[in-house]
């Protein structure tokens, strides 16, 4: 049986996947900020509440991420551009504690000027510094199949 190397999925396809999903998640923390702060009276008052709230601000994207993550392996930008996240060594759908890693990595990746981002681009695999503390992989979706 022949086994394809995977394609793993580089720096700017995951970049535009991130936009994708900024523009879905958005308006979602939008209308939850409606949602709780339209008694606020104004607009720009709810702005100033809703911005001082964490949990709107960090817990529905964390939310949004980790559930598409656990139940599709991707997020819909990933999904639109093909790609799926993979543990290292088995490239099959990762455990949950790496998913939840490889958010909370995604902080780390983003301290020291989103260097751990950037390393996606001189990386021979692909990682982040998020995906090597996980120890995932994001690969095209089509070469899942090819995987053991």
């Amino acid at each position: 049986m022949t086994v394809n190397t995977p394609i793993y999925t580089g720096f700017w396809l995951r970049f535009l996947a991130f936009i994708v999903d900024s523009l879905v998640v958005t308006p979602i923390v939008i209308a939850v900020a409606i949602g709780l702060y339209q008694h606020s009276g104004d607009w720009f008052s709810m702005l100033l509440a809703s911005a001082k709230n964490p949990w709107l601000n960090y817990g529905v994207p964390a939310a949004f991420t980790l559930i598409f993550w656990l139940i599709k392996s991707a997020t819909p930008g990933k999904m639109l551009l093909g790609a799926v996240i993979v543990d290292a060594i088995t490239l099959q759908k990762p455990a949950r504690w790496q998913l939840v890693v490889r958010y909370l990595g995604y902080y780390l990746s983003a301290l020291p000027l989103f260097l751990g981002f950037i390393w996606i681009a001189l990386d021979p695999k692909k990682q982040g510094w998020h995906d090597k503390l996980a120890r995932t992989l994001v690969i095209q979706a089509e070469n899942k199949e090819n995987a053991p």
